[in-house]
């Protein structure tokens, strides 16, 4: 068990949302410039209003990578009848480059738990060639692994997840 995918294990991000893989891309991803997601820190929505600038350092321009947003705790962690809501899907993202250079064809949608602490989890996938993922129907009931499957996208390259929760008045001062 990697230490990078241990903490996707504990948390179920494996289980719930990926199948186990084994990453083989450095990925990223920076919310405001300073806030960096690391598998399992808490960021509050005050914090995840604009899209994070996500990284891909895979060192070959000619590859090209789809980047998939989730919460697979839709509506609520404790009845997740929503599984998976997709608040971001970028395509043709280059390698050793970001985000900026891909193609969204889902556009960014802020985190807004109103219920319990969400997971957000980023997936990393390579696309066997430029153009090559389709728009999926809609974001909800979005299934990371399917839309995978439907896109000939194998398993993940590279993951990591933040958990949120609604903020209080208090909290946001």
């Amino acid at each position: 068990m990697s230490r990078l995918t241990e903490p996707m294990i504990l948390s179920r991000v494996i289980g719930d949302v990926l199948d186990v893989f084994t990453p083989t891309i450095k990925m990223s991803v920076v919310y405001n410039a300073n806030f960096q997601v690391k598998n399992g820190f808490e960021l509050m929505p005050s914090t995840v209003v604009e899209p994070p600038q996500v990284e891909v350092v895979d060192g070959d321009l000619r590859s090209f990578f789809t980047l998939v947003m989730t919460d697979p705790d839709a509506p609520s962690p404790s009845d997740p009848t929503g599984r998976e809501y997709l608040h971001w899907l970028v395509t043709d993202i280059p390698g050793t480059l970001s985000n900026s250079y891909g193609r969204a064809i889902v556009s960014y949608e802020n985190p807004r738990p109103m219920i319990g602490i969400h997971r957000y989890v980023f997936a990393l996938f390579k696309q066997k060639g430029k153009g090559a993922v389709e728009s999926p129907p809609s974001r909800h009931h979005f299934n990371t692994r399917q839309f995978a499957e439907c896109n000939g996208l194998g398993l993940p390259v590279a993951a990591v997840y933040f958990n949120c929760q609604r903020e209080t008045a208090a909290r946001r001062r």
